[in-house]
Protein backbone atom coordinates (compact mmCIF):
# COMPACT_ATOMS: atom_id res chain seq x y z
CA UNK A 1 0.00 0.00 0.00
CA UNK A 2 1.34 3.52 -0.81
CA UNK A 3 2.65 5.08 2.29
CA UNK A 4 0.30 8.15 1.87
CA UNK A 5 -2.60 6.11 1.92
CA UNK A 6 -1.72 3.94 4.67
CA UNK A 7 -1.40 7.01 6.60
CA UNK A 8 -4.62 8.68 5.96
CA UNK A 9 -6.47 5.26 6.25
CA UNK A 10 -4.57 4.78 9.99
CA UNK A 11 -5.35 8.05 10.81
CA UNK A 12 -8.67 7.39 9.68
CA UNK A 13 -9.37 4.68 12.11
CA UNK A 14 -7.84 6.51 15.05
CA UNK A 15 -10.20 9.59 14.19
CA UNK A 16 -13.31 7.46 13.87
CA UNK A 17 -12.43 5.35 17.27
CA UNK A 18 -11.65 8.79 18.98
CA UNK A 19 -14.81 10.35 17.48
CA UNK A 20 -16.97 7.46 18.69
CA UNK A 21 -15.75 6.73 22.04
CA UNK A 22 -15.65 10.91 23.15
CA UNK A 23 -19.52 11.39 21.67
CA UNK A 24 -22.73 12.37 23.90
CA UNK A 25 -25.25 12.74 20.53
CA UNK A 26 -25.69 9.43 18.75
CA UNK A 27 -25.18 10.74 14.98
CA UNK A 28 -21.47 11.87 16.52
CA UNK A 29 -21.22 8.22 17.32
CA UNK A 30 -22.49 7.29 13.75
CA UNK A 31 -20.26 9.34 12.28
CA UNK A 32 -16.99 8.03 13.91
CA UNK A 33 -18.31 4.62 13.27
CA UNK A 34 -19.01 5.34 9.51
CA UNK A 35 -15.30 6.96 9.29
CA UNK A 36 -13.98 3.54 11.04
CA UNK A 37 -15.78 1.45 8.15
CA UNK A 38 -14.72 3.55 5.02
CA UNK A 39 -11.08 3.54 6.63
CA UNK A 40 -10.71 -0.32 7.30
CA UNK A 41 -12.10 -1.19 3.74
CA UNK A 42 -8.79 -0.37 1.98
CA UNK A 43 -6.87 -2.38 3.79
CA UNK A 44 -8.67 -5.38 3.65
CA UNK A 45 -9.20 -5.35 0.01
CA UNK A 46 -5.44 -3.93 -0.71
CA UNK A 47 -4.18 -7.32 -2.12
CA UNK A 48 -6.45 -7.27 -4.85
CA UNK A 49 -6.83 -11.17 -4.32
CA UNK A 50 -10.15 -12.30 -5.59
CA UNK A 51 -11.24 -13.65 -1.66
CA UNK A 52 -10.09 -9.91 -0.82
CA UNK A 53 -12.39 -8.14 -2.54
CA UNK A 54 -15.38 -10.87 -1.33
CA UNK A 55 -14.36 -9.73 2.23
CA UNK A 56 -14.57 -6.45 1.61
CA UNK A 57 -17.62 -6.42 0.14
CA UNK A 58 -18.93 -8.72 2.81
CA UNK A 59 -17.63 -6.14 5.56
CA UNK A 60 -18.87 -3.05 3.88
CA UNK A 61 -22.72 -4.48 3.48
CA UNK A 62 -22.93 -5.76 7.00
CA UNK A 63 -21.73 -2.48 8.52
CA UNK A 64 -23.69 -0.86 6.68
CA UNK A 65 -26.56 -2.31 7.39
CA UNK A 66 -25.67 -1.96 11.06
CA UNK A 67 -24.92 1.33 10.88
CA UNK A 68 -28.38 2.29 9.33
CA UNK A 69 -30.05 -0.07 12.09
CA UNK A 70 -28.29 1.79 14.74
CA UNK A 71 -29.22 5.52 13.41
CA UNK A 72 -32.53 4.27 13.19
CA UNK A 73 -32.79 2.64 16.51
CA UNK A 74 -31.75 6.32 17.54
CA UNK A 75 -34.42 8.14 15.40
CA UNK A 76 -37.07 6.20 16.88
CA UNK A 77 -35.90 6.87 20.44
CA UNK A 78 -35.30 10.72 19.49
CA UNK A 79 -39.09 10.87 18.04
CA UNK A 80 -40.74 9.04 21.59
CA UNK A 81 -38.75 10.64 23.79
CA UNK A 82 -36.87 14.07 21.97
CA UNK A 83 -33.83 12.50 23.28
CA UNK A 84 -30.45 12.36 21.62
CA UNK A 85 -28.33 11.68 23.81
CA UNK A 86 -26.40 8.36 24.30
CA UNK A 87 -27.44 7.32 27.67
CA UNK A 88 -30.84 8.20 27.64
CA UNK A 89 -31.61 5.35 25.26
CA UNK A 90 -34.87 3.94 26.87
CA UNK A 91 -37.44 3.23 24.35
CA UNK A 92 -38.13 -0.60 24.26
CA UNK A 93 -37.86 -0.86 20.32
CA UNK A 94 -34.74 1.11 20.34
CA UNK A 95 -32.89 -0.78 22.85
CA UNK A 96 -33.83 -4.01 20.71
CA UNK A 97 -32.68 -2.52 17.49
CA UNK A 98 -29.70 -1.31 19.30
CA UNK A 99 -28.88 -5.30 20.67
CA UNK A 100 -29.08 -6.11 16.86
CA UNK A 101 -26.94 -3.14 15.05
CA UNK A 102 -24.35 -3.55 18.13
CA UNK A 103 -24.11 -7.79 17.66
CA UNK A 104 -24.15 -7.24 13.79
CA UNK A 105 -20.89 -4.97 14.21
CA UNK A 106 -18.88 -7.19 16.82
CA UNK A 107 -19.82 -10.41 15.41
CA UNK A 108 -22.23 -12.14 17.94
CA UNK A 109 -24.25 -14.79 17.90
CA UNK A 110 -26.84 -15.19 15.57
CA UNK A 111 -25.15 -12.08 14.00
CA UNK A 112 -21.63 -13.79 13.40
CA UNK A 113 -21.50 -15.35 9.76
CA UNK A 114 -19.73 -12.54 7.69
CA UNK A 115 -16.64 -12.79 10.60
CA UNK A 116 -14.65 -15.67 9.61
CA UNK A 117 -14.93 -15.02 6.21
CA UNK A 118 -13.75 -11.28 6.30
CA UNK A 119 -10.97 -12.60 8.67
CA UNK A 120 -10.02 -15.58 6.01
CA UNK A 121 -9.91 -12.85 3.32
CA UNK A 122 -7.74 -10.47 5.18
CA UNK A 123 -4.13 -10.30 6.09
CA UNK A 124 -3.10 -11.00 9.22
CA UNK A 125 -1.99 -7.47 10.26
CA UNK A 126 -5.79 -6.48 9.07
CA UNK A 127 -7.40 -9.27 10.73
CA UNK A 128 -5.83 -8.15 13.64
CA UNK A 129 -7.34 -4.61 13.15
CA UNK A 130 -10.72 -6.30 12.75
CA UNK A 131 -10.39 -8.31 15.52
CA UNK A 132 -9.22 -5.57 18.34
CA UNK A 133 -9.49 -1.69 17.16
CA UNK A 134 -12.49 -2.37 15.17
CA UNK A 135 -14.08 -4.33 18.68
CA UNK A 136 -13.59 -1.10 20.45
CA UNK A 137 -16.11 1.91 19.75
CA UNK A 138 -18.96 -1.21 19.36
CA UNK A 139 -17.85 -1.81 22.59
CA UNK A 140 -17.65 1.76 24.02
CA UNK A 141 -22.02 2.66 22.83
CA UNK A 142 -22.82 -0.68 24.50
CA UNK A 143 -21.02 0.12 27.56
CA UNK A 144 -22.82 3.69 27.34
CA UNK A 145 -26.27 1.83 26.90
CA UNK A 146 -25.86 -1.20 28.76
CA UNK A 147 -28.14 -0.22 31.56
CA UNK A 148 -30.96 0.08 29.09
CA UNK A 149 -30.77 -3.20 26.99
CA UNK A 150 -32.41 -6.38 27.86
CA UNK A 151 -30.05 -8.82 31.02
CA UNK A 152 -32.23 -11.64 29.48
CA UNK A 153 -31.69 -11.04 25.93
CA UNK A 154 -27.53 -10.15 26.28
CA UNK A 155 -27.03 -13.18 28.39
CA UNK A 156 -28.43 -15.87 25.92
CA UNK A 157 -26.56 -14.16 23.26
CA UNK A 158 -23.53 -14.06 25.27
CA UNK A 159 -23.42 -17.79 26.57
CA UNK A 160 -24.43 -18.84 22.68
CA UNK A 161 -21.67 -16.42 21.18
CA UNK A 162 -19.16 -18.85 23.82
CA UNK A 163 -20.83 -22.02 22.52
CA UNK A 164 -20.79 -21.23 18.75
CA UNK A 165 -17.18 -19.94 18.93
CA UNK A 166 -16.00 -22.91 20.48
CA UNK A 167 -17.82 -25.39 19.01
CA UNK A 168 -16.89 -24.16 15.05
CA UNK A 169 -13.46 -23.51 15.86
CA UNK A 170 -12.72 -27.00 16.32
CA UNK A 171 -12.45 -28.28 12.44
CA UNK A 172 -10.65 -25.49 11.04
CA UNK A 173 -7.63 -25.93 9.77
CA UNK A 174 -6.78 -22.17 8.93
CA UNK A 175 -5.41 -20.24 11.94
CA UNK A 176 -7.59 -17.03 10.96
CA UNK A 177 -10.87 -18.54 11.05
CA UNK A 178 -10.06 -20.37 14.25
CA UNK A 179 -8.77 -16.93 15.45
CA UNK A 180 -11.94 -15.87 14.00
CA UNK A 181 -13.81 -18.30 16.45
CA UNK A 182 -11.53 -17.81 19.36
CA UNK A 183 -13.02 -13.61 19.05
CA UNK A 184 -16.90 -14.41 19.19
CA UNK A 185 -16.58 -16.68 22.33
CA UNK A 186 -14.14 -14.07 24.23
CA UNK A 187 -16.82 -11.97 23.20
CA UNK A 188 -19.60 -13.65 24.70
CA UNK A 189 -17.57 -13.35 28.00
CA UNK A 190 -17.34 -9.74 27.74
CA UNK A 191 -21.24 -9.50 27.12
CA UNK A 192 -22.51 -11.51 29.95
CA UNK A 193 -21.15 -9.29 32.44
CA UNK A 194 -21.14 -5.72 30.94
CA UNK A 195 -24.82 -5.06 32.55
CA UNK A 196 -23.35 -6.01 36.02
CA UNK A 197 -19.67 -4.84 35.91
CA UNK A 198 -19.06 -2.44 32.85
CA UNK A 199 -15.11 -2.13 33.97
CA UNK A 200 -14.91 -5.83 34.23
CA UNK A 201 -15.58 -5.89 30.07
CA UNK A 202 -13.16 -3.06 29.28
CA UNK A 203 -10.54 -4.97 31.50
CA UNK A 204 -11.43 -8.23 29.60
CA UNK A 205 -11.24 -6.34 26.22
CA UNK A 206 -7.78 -4.67 26.92
CA UNK A 207 -6.79 -8.13 28.06
CA UNK A 208 -7.93 -9.87 24.74
CA UNK A 209 -6.25 -7.52 22.86
CA UNK A 210 -2.84 -7.49 24.36
CA UNK A 211 -2.77 -11.68 23.80
CA UNK A 212 -4.28 -11.43 20.32
CA UNK A 213 -1.75 -8.65 19.21
CA UNK A 214 1.09 -10.88 20.50
CA UNK A 215 -0.06 -14.19 18.45
CA UNK A 216 -1.03 -12.20 15.16
CA UNK A 217 2.51 -10.53 15.02
CA UNK A 218 4.01 -13.79 16.18
CA UNK A 219 2.16 -15.65 13.02
CA UNK A 220 2.93 -12.56 10.58
CA UNK A 221 6.56 -13.12 11.50
CA UNK A 222 6.66 -16.63 10.19
CA UNK A 223 3.95 -15.99 7.63
CA UNK A 224 1.72 -18.55 8.78
CA UNK A 225 -1.82 -18.90 8.41
CA UNK A 226 -2.65 -22.65 8.50
CA UNK A 227 -1.99 -25.13 11.35
CA UNK A 228 0.33 -27.46 8.23
CA UNK A 229 2.72 -24.95 7.91
CA UNK A 230 2.28 -23.86 11.51
CA UNK A 231 4.01 -27.46 12.06
CA UNK A 232 7.15 -25.98 10.39
CA UNK A 233 8.12 -23.27 11.91
CA UNK A 234 10.00 -24.72 14.94
CA UNK A 235 12.99 -25.15 13.21
CA UNK A 236 12.39 -21.25 11.42
CA UNK A 237 12.19 -19.72 15.18
CA UNK A 238 12.24 -22.34 18.07
CA UNK A 239 12.34 -18.87 20.93
CA UNK A 240 9.06 -17.32 18.84
CA UNK A 241 7.42 -20.59 18.83
CA UNK A 242 7.51 -21.26 22.63
CA UNK A 243 6.04 -17.81 23.48
CA UNK A 244 3.15 -18.16 21.17
CA UNK A 245 2.64 -21.59 22.71
CA UNK A 246 2.79 -20.03 26.25
CA UNK A 247 0.19 -16.95 24.54
CA UNK A 248 -1.83 -19.49 23.07
CA UNK A 249 -2.29 -21.13 26.00
CA UNK A 250 -2.80 -17.70 28.11
CA UNK A 251 -5.57 -16.71 25.61
CA UNK A 252 -7.28 -20.07 26.41
CA UNK A 253 -7.66 -19.11 30.06
CA UNK A 254 -5.37 -21.34 31.97
CA UNK A 255 -4.76 -20.60 35.39
CA UNK A 256 -0.52 -19.88 34.95
CA UNK A 257 -0.95 -17.10 33.08
CA UNK A 258 -3.03 -13.65 32.95
CA UNK A 259 -5.85 -14.88 30.25
CA UNK A 260 -7.30 -16.78 33.73
CA UNK A 261 -7.77 -13.34 35.03
CA UNK A 262 -10.76 -12.02 33.44
CA UNK A 263 -12.59 -15.05 33.40
CA UNK A 264 -12.11 -16.31 36.70
CA UNK A 265 -13.69 -12.57 37.83
CA UNK A 266 -16.32 -13.08 35.34
CA UNK A 267 -17.30 -16.35 37.08
CA UNK A 268 -17.05 -14.76 40.47
CA UNK A 269 -19.13 -11.31 39.45
CA UNK A 270 -22.00 -13.88 37.82
CA UNK A 271 -22.10 -15.75 41.02
CA UNK A 272 -22.46 -12.89 43.07
CA UNK A 273 -25.66 -11.31 40.94
CA UNK A 274 -26.73 -14.86 41.30
CA UNK A 275 -26.83 -16.29 38.05
CA UNK A 276 -24.43 -19.58 38.83
CA UNK A 277 -26.45 -21.83 36.18
CA UNK A 278 -24.95 -18.69 33.49
CA UNK A 279 -21.84 -18.89 35.01
CA UNK A 280 -21.06 -22.89 35.05
CA UNK A 281 -22.71 -22.82 31.56
CA UNK A 282 -20.17 -20.25 29.88
CA UNK A 283 -17.41 -21.81 32.24
CA UNK A 284 -18.25 -25.23 30.80
CA UNK A 285 -18.61 -23.81 27.25
CA UNK A 286 -14.89 -22.85 27.60
CA UNK A 287 -13.91 -26.17 27.58
CA UNK A 288 -14.78 -26.07 23.37
CA UNK A 289 -12.75 -23.34 23.02
CA UNK A 290 -9.31 -24.76 25.27
CA UNK A 291 -9.61 -27.82 22.88
CA UNK A 292 -8.67 -25.81 19.90
CA UNK A 293 -6.12 -23.86 21.56
CA UNK A 294 -4.16 -26.99 22.88
CA UNK A 295 -4.59 -28.11 19.22
CA UNK A 296 -2.65 -25.14 18.22
CA UNK A 297 -0.14 -25.62 20.88
CA UNK A 298 0.17 -29.18 19.84
CA UNK A 299 1.19 -28.04 16.18
CA UNK A 300 3.23 -25.42 17.12
CA UNK A 301 5.83 -26.82 19.39
CA UNK A 302 4.78 -30.56 19.60
CA UNK A 303 4.98 -31.75 16.28
CA UNK A 304 8.62 -31.59 14.51
CA UNK A 305 10.39 -32.32 12.15
CA UNK A 306 10.63 -35.38 10.51
CA UNK A 307 7.14 -35.96 11.19
CA UNK A 308 5.48 -36.50 7.56
CA UNK A 309 3.07 -33.27 7.19
CA UNK A 310 2.15 -33.43 3.29
CA UNK A 311 2.89 -30.12 3.15
CA UNK A 312 5.24 -28.14 0.44
CA UNK A 313 8.17 -26.48 2.38
CA UNK A 314 8.59 -22.98 1.61
CA UNK A 315 11.11 -20.46 1.10
CA UNK A 316 11.64 -18.24 4.38
CA UNK A 317 12.35 -14.78 5.17
CA UNK A 318 14.13 -14.25 7.93
CA UNK A 319 12.60 -11.43 10.13
CA UNK A 320 13.87 -10.45 13.18
CA UNK A 321 11.64 -10.58 16.05
CA UNK A 322 11.30 -6.66 16.98
CA UNK A 323 10.65 -5.41 20.81
CA UNK A 324 7.28 -4.98 20.22
CA UNK A 325 6.53 -8.93 19.72
CA UNK A 326 9.01 -9.49 22.68
CA UNK A 327 6.92 -6.80 25.22
CA UNK A 328 2.95 -8.12 24.38
CA UNK A 329 4.29 -11.95 24.50
CA UNK A 330 6.15 -11.31 27.80
CA UNK A 331 3.10 -9.01 29.34
CA UNK A 332 0.50 -11.97 28.03
CA UNK A 333 2.48 -14.16 30.14
CA UNK A 334 3.76 -12.99 33.23
CA UNK A 335 1.10 -10.21 33.94
CA UNK A 336 -0.77 -12.65 36.48
CA UNK A 337 1.43 -11.46 39.17
CA UNK A 338 0.55 -8.14 39.05
CA UNK A 339 -3.28 -8.92 39.02
CA UNK A 340 -3.68 -7.06 42.39
CA UNK A 341 -2.68 -4.01 40.89
CA UNK A 342 -4.23 -3.98 37.78
CA UNK A 343 -7.86 -4.55 40.24
CA UNK A 344 -7.09 -1.75 42.16
CA UNK A 345 -7.06 0.44 39.23
CA UNK A 346 -10.23 -0.47 37.99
Amino acid sequence: MNPYAKLITSTSLILGTTITASSNHWAMAWTGLEINTLAIIPMISKSHHPRAIEAAIKYFLIQAAASATMLFSSMINAWQTGQWDITQLTYSTSCLLLTTAIAMKLGLVPFHFWFPEVLQGSSLITALLLSTAMKFPPIIILLLTSNSLNPTLLTLMAIFSAALGGWMGLNQTQIRKILAFSSISHLGWMTIIIIYNPKLTVLTFLLYTLMTSSIFLSLNTTNTTKLSTLMMSWTKTPLLNTTLMLTLLSLAGLPPFIGFLPKWLIIQELTKQEMTPAALTIALLSLLSLFFYLRLTYFTSITLPPNPTNHTKHWYHNKSTNALIATLTSLSILLLPLSPLILTTI
